[in-house]
């Protein structure tokens, strides 16, 4: 929400001829001002420790926002303070955000801004556009954004008498499924016990043996109440019984983390001496066909919800979770137990009752009915399991508890029922290590992975998602707010900002993954969502990064700068790591008949699961503005031209933060800002003109790439990264000498002045490896490092490896120079390191000056920093000054 209102008022703030100001005035708006992040900070405090603030404002202001309140979780009265000082210097009369936004809208646009994007997504772009008093238009191609949408729009930001209503009718649900169920009888014992929590498992019969087999990849049950599964061997009916223990050591805990699913096979003892492992695949009886992948499978058909007797993968039910009340004081008490036979037969109650109203219910909407279509991400769910339809993915117990919840949900249930999907599925794995235990998301990650064991929830461990308490931002009632579900091509509507987030490259299968909910509100949806068309689309989906994606988000872009005014703004956040993407977004902007008239670099990384493999997250913002003139250039004036472009950008930057630095604050900029804002500098320049080269870049945009060959906006692209570069040369090297080194060389150089100004992120070194063209740039970086804390290897790393051989970095003087200091650190005499450096180094007399200026240079970025585990940057430092000497003072 911050960032998006950082957009916003960046679309609307004027300029003036005092940027200082313009800046101070930014930051009252934000809240990011001194005296509003001293509120900020006493309303995380008590008040006996607001005296406290004033010593934490002396922290860095990363510090201070990891400890304060965000700006949007304040009142209103945090911007009390500011309106005089805002009002003196943008002219206006203003006592709010709202009011602000209004007038400012009214200078620029002749009316409050209207606010669009036409990729919503989960609505927070458009949800704070409204917040701050925006007329608002969201639109998406797929329903389950337009909901969400909606759901910020009418839930979140719902009036306080609206909200008493929804949470009436919330309570009202769950107490109507209450009923039901209790009427069923289907989770509560003879004793007033009430199930929580049911674990099932696929079984199936070893080839080997003739035993059926529990597939369970881990027997630990609650590791907080050290409840253990035990498979007890039956050799009369050559299966296994399963024991719900309670153990007493630690160890027992340990050795139930090993099941009968490891490393991809089936692995089973029944008389504990003869070990069987058959591979799962075997078990599906995988093999390929004319390149395709085929089992044995058999396919699931609409009618069914359970395994047929005969199918392969059997489901089995091993465990429930009881609770009820505690006898004296208050909350549940908990037992876990095996499986009885009156549990099976309320299992088959439940069977039975699905089966009877299954084509019923189906027919009605309250269960889904839809196909699974074939895609990259869901084309497992045949493979893995044969599943063909959507409901397969739930078993008997969740048809019936979801298909309650559905006949009697309004639109603002909608919500809920999403969220128990999520954790109440085939889908959802049960997490023995969360305290007592608990069923995880489907989505823990962004895709839809098949178990073979997995929890399910009963009515008492939902219940409390039916009345969620949603946050609260009441939205303004003057605000105008349109939603629409069509794709971003088929905009009609005038406005005067766009701010998106729109799909590219690799990104996630929303189109495909999303159906999971699609398939459960497409039949008889709310009377509010049902104008929406209840598919996800997937053709008209903007997926990949080859021409059909260049061509579609043309359409859209162009379309979006037809229906903004001539003074309008389009913000595009943009997060790709690929080259090819960089510069299909250029030409796309050329063809879209707009400029980049500024960029914007964000950080925003993370090492949860979720970013497993793409935990490199930099967001660039690109504002965008309609190219209102034709013009004609050649690459040889264009060079001259971005050069200059840069450089002022670049310089101008580096003055404001001198300024600042001046008068006592932290500075704004790191290198990598100076690099995104000169890069910025040259897209401005570069896509100010339609022809280049005699090339219309508009058709070049559109025509087909050709495999094998580079676009002259990749070869332009290139040439701008190239000369912002050119300005960040490290102080302690004169430019002249900073030329002399090989990319590689700048790189690792480079990088040692970002470690020493605490920038130790992944995406700051991926980011700086483009920038200065280095491919093998992960040759150079700890085997420790990750996506917030990571770092170049030290010399005594490197030890002599890469010393030899045809890679970039073997060949360069800087790799040499590092194995002659960790010569040093060995104790090697001075003298011997130097002459196996003069072996080493190709030309070394004329090295010889240059490889002394980086012995200093290294010895002045390591001096100092802060010892760990693994890395001694003041031995570096001491050896490199060692170093530096021997090479200034030898006589050859």
């Amino acid at each position: 929400l911050i960032l998006n209102k950082a957009c916003i008022l960046g679309c609307l703030l004027p300029t003036s001829n005092d940027p200082l100001k313009d800046l101070q005035i930014f930051e009252l708006l934000m809240g990011m001002d001194p005296q509003s992040m001293a509120e900020r900070l006493r309303a995380t405090l008590p008040a006996s420790r607001h005296p406290e603030v004033m010593m934490m404002q002396q922290a860095s202001y990363k510090d201070q926002v990891d400890k304060a309140k965000r700006p949007e979780e304040m009142p209103a009265t945090l911007f009390d303070p500011i309106w005089e000082t805002v009002n003196a210097h943008l002219g206006t009369s203003a006592r709010s955000l709202p009011e602000l936004v209004e007038q400012m809208g009214i200078a620029r646009f002749g009316h409050r801004p209207k606010v669009a994007d036409v990729f919503c997504g989960s609505g927070q772009i458009p949800f704070e556009a409204a917040r701050l008093g925006c007329d608002v238009y969201a639109s998406d191609l797929n329903p389950i954004a337009c909901m969400l949408t909606w759901g910020a729009f009418h839930i979140v930001g719902a009036s306080p008498q609206q909200r008493a209503e929804i949470e009436a009718a919330q309570q009202q649900l769950a107490e109507r499924v209450q009923a039901e169920i209790d009427a069923l009888g289907i989770e509560t014992d003879d004793a007033g016990w009430r199930a929580k929590a049911y674990l099932y498992c696929v079984e199936v019969i070893c080839p080997e043996s003739g035993w059926r087999v529990p597939l369970i990849p881990s027997l630990l049950i609650s590791k907080g109440h050290s409840v253990i599964a035990k498979l007890v061997p039956i050799p009369a009916e050559k299966s296994y019984a399963i024991e719900i223990c309670y153990v007493a050591t630690e160890a027992e805990v340990q050795a139930a983390s090993t099941g009968t699913v490891q490393n991809g096979q089936m692995v089973h003892s029944p008389d504990g001496v003869t070990v069987y492992r058959t591979s799962i695949a075997s078990l599906r009886g995988d093999y390929r066909d004319n390149g395709e992948n085929k089992n044995r499978l058999r396919l699931w058909e609409k009618s069914d919800f359970v395994p047929r007797p005969d199918d392969i993968f059997q489901e089995r039910l091993y465990c429930i979770q009881w609770m009820r009340k505690k006898t004296t004081g208050r909350g549940d008490e908990y037992q876990f137990r095996a499986v009885t036979p009156e549990d099976l037969a309320r299992e088959q109650q439940v069977i039975a009752y699905v089966g009877a109203h299954l084509a019923e219910w189906q027919d009605k909407g309250y269960v889904p009915d839809m196909v699974i279509e074939k895609g990259d991400e869901t084309e497992r769910l045949y493979r893995e399991r044969g599943w063909t339809h959507w409901h397969h993915l739930f078993n008997a117990r969740q048809l019936l508890l979801h298909g309650l919840i559905k006949k009697n949900m309004t639109a603002f249930n909608s919500f809920s029922l999403s969220q128990i999907l999520n954790i109440n599925a085939r889908l959802s794995r049960w997490h023995a290590k969360s305290g007592i235990g608990q069923t995880t998301s489907v989505f823990d990650n962004q895709a839809l992975n098949t178990l073979f064991n997995y929890g399910c929830r009963a009515f008492a461990f939902v219940k409390e998602l039916l009345m969620p308490q949603y946050k609260s931002f009441p939205l303004e009632n003057f605000v105008n707010l349109k939603q629409a579900n069509h794709a971003a091509s088929e905009l009609k509507q005038m406005n005067d900002i766009y701010i998106t987030d729109p799909p590219y490259g690799d990104a996630v299968k929303y189109e495909e993954i999303t159906e999971f909910f699609i398939a459960w509100l497409r039949k008889n949806p709310p009377p509010e969502f049902a104008h929406w068309t209840w598919d996800s689309r997937r053709a008209l989906a903007i997926q990949g990064e080859d021409d059909g994606f260049r061509r579609s988000m043309v359409t859209t872009f162009r379309n979006m700068a037809q229906h903004m005014p001539d003074n309008g703004l389009q913000v595009l956040m943009f997060t790709h790591q690929s080259g090819s993407i960089w510069a299909d977004m250029a030409s796309i902007i050329w063809a879209s008949g707009l400029q980049v008239t500024a960029a914007w670099y964000v950080v925003t990384e993370t090492d949860s699961a979720l970013r497993q493999g793409a935990n490199v997250t930099g967001t660039i913002m690109l504002v965008l503005r309609k190219r209102q003139q034709h013009l004609e250039t050649f690459r040889d004036e264009l060079g001259w031209e971005i050069e200059a472009a840069v450089k002022a950008q670049v310089e101008s930057l580096v003055g404001l933060d001198q300024s600042l630095q001046a008068q006592g604050s932290e500075g704004l900029y790191k290198d990598a800002d100076l690099q995104m804002a000169g890069y910025a500098a040259a897209l401005k320049v570069l896509t100010a003109y339609t022809v280049i080269d005699g090339q219309n870049m508009v058709a070049a945009a559109e025509a087909p790439r050709q495999p094998g060959t580079r676009s002259l906006a990749a070869e332009l692209i290139q040439f701008a990264v190239d000369t912002a570069v050119q300005f960040l040369v490290p102080s302690g090297f004169a430019r002249e000498d900073w030329q002399k080194l090989q990319p590689i060389e700048r790189f690792y150089l480079k990088m040692l002045e970002q470690e020493r100004q605490g920038l130790k992120t992944l995406d700051n070194y991926q980011n700086f490896a483009k920038a200065f063209q280095v491919k093998q740039w992960d040759l150079l970086m700890s085997d420790n490092s990750r996506a917030n804390s990571a770092r170049l290897k030290l010399a005594s790393e490197f030890r002599g490896s890469h010393m030899a051989g045809e890679s970039e970095w073997a060949q360069t003087p800087l790799r040499k120079l590092l194995y002659a200091l960790y010569e040093i650190t060995t104790e090697i005499d001075s003298d011997d390191v130097l002459l196996h450096l003069m072996q080493n180094c190709p030309q070394y007399t004329q090295q010889r000056p240059l490889l002394a200026t980086m012995a200093a240079y290294i010895a002045a970025q390591r001096e100092g920093l802060k010892k760990s585990k693994g890395f001694d940057p003041e031995a570096e430092a001491s050896a490199a000054r060692v170093l530096s000497e021997a090479l200034k003072n030898q006589r050859l």
